[in-house]
């Protein structure tokens, strides 16, 4: 039960993260992979299976595990639960963060659309940025430094959401509030702007690197927002790496 289980299990389910983990420094690298690990096991709770009550049922093992890290008494081992354990007591990451992406996690297991705006955002918030804060805490990040970092990660998580439109709605799960082009390109402008972050210590930068594909997808879904449910917004192996490489010599994200 050890950070390269967690390592291994991002490497074959989060390949993205996985590259972006790899260009930390080593002691953060491991903190990164712990909470990847954490958050692939609970995106695909709800996945694994047709059946609304068991996949409701795996996340509230995640739920409960949560609340026993929190808690006084034992924790359960497991090779996610362990390390995760061991790392929140360690940095002393917030609890509510967890929680917050726990719970938002139920949204995918049923096909209604999120209600309006508000709870789309919601969701962005409580996934990809609740997720990215988490990350950031880990690697030393400040109250001062949380809107930042959950607007960098809000912008994240949408250009993330409409790599995965065509899968998406492929499984007849349809996130956006409207998906005219008009709407998605308003979207993606609106998350751009978002994510013009300053401000952020260069020790924390790494936490962020997990959106290094970011603008690229978001400036092409501004000017050419048919091509997110086309699917043509994912850049090739080559020039993913490429960006990835150049943002960790800078020690950019």
């Amino acid at each position: 039960m050890s950070v390269e289980a967690c390592a291994e299990l991002v490497e074959r389910g989060d390949p993205d993260r996985f590259l972006s983990a790899m260009t930390a420094l080593p002691d953060d690298r491991a903190a990164l992979f712990v909470l990847y690990a954490f958050n692939l096991e609970v995106a695909r709770a709800p996945w694994v299976t047709k059946e609304a009550m068991i996949a409701e049922m795996r996340l509230q093992w995640w739920a409960d595990a949560i609340e026993e890290i929190y808690g006084d008494g034992k924790v359960r081992r497991h090779e996610v639960v362990s390390p995760l354990a061991a790392l929140i007591a360690d940095k002393g990451l917030e609890r509510a963060a967890f929680d917050r992406l726990i719970e938002a996690r139920r949204w995918d297991i049923y096909k209604e659309p999120h209600k309006d705006q508000a709870a789309f955002d919601q969701y962005i918030l409580d996934t990809s940025a609740g997720l990215m804060w988490l990350a950031a805490q880990a690697l030393g990040a400040d109250e001062k430094h949380r809107d930042a970092v959950m607007d960098f990660g809000y912008a994240t998580g949408v250009a993330a959401l409409f790599r995965a439109i065509p899968a998406l709605e492929n499984a007849q799960k349809y996130p956006l509030v409207d998906g005219t082009s008009s709407s998605v390109s308003a979207l993606a402008n609106a998350a751009l702007v978002r994510s013009a972050t300053g401000g952020v210590p260069k020790s924390i930068h790494a936490a962020l690197r997990s959106g290094w594909m970011m603008k690229y997808t978001l400036k092409l879904a501004v000017h050419s927002p048919e091509l997110v449910v086309a699917g043509g917004l994912k850049p090739s192996e080559f020039s993913k790496k490429t960006r990835l490489l150049w943002k960790s010599m800078t020690n950019g994200f």
